[in-house]
């Protein structure tokens, strides 16, 4: 079984139209995406069309790179 890894985007806010989600990695089958930020919508579709599992990873509130969030 496949599984693509997502993070939500740090730098999109509420109610913006941009894509929410950054792929991270793809884990088994076939699957090859060739976007960096995608759609909620579209990444369900993808999923359910090839059978993949959507792993949702954890994100830090904060936009630091070393994560101090200050």
């Amino acid at each position: 079984m496949a599984k693509i890894f997502v993070r939500e985007r740090r730098k999109v806010e509420e109610g913006e139209k941009k894509p929410r989600f950054r792929v991270v990695g793809v884990s088994g089958g076939d699957i090859k995406l060739y976007v960096k930020h995608i759609r909620r919508n579209e990444l369900t579709q993808i999923a359910g069309d090839t059978g993949a599992d959507v792993v949702y990873l954890p994100t830090h509130d904060s936009g630091k790179k070393d994560g101090s969030g200050k």
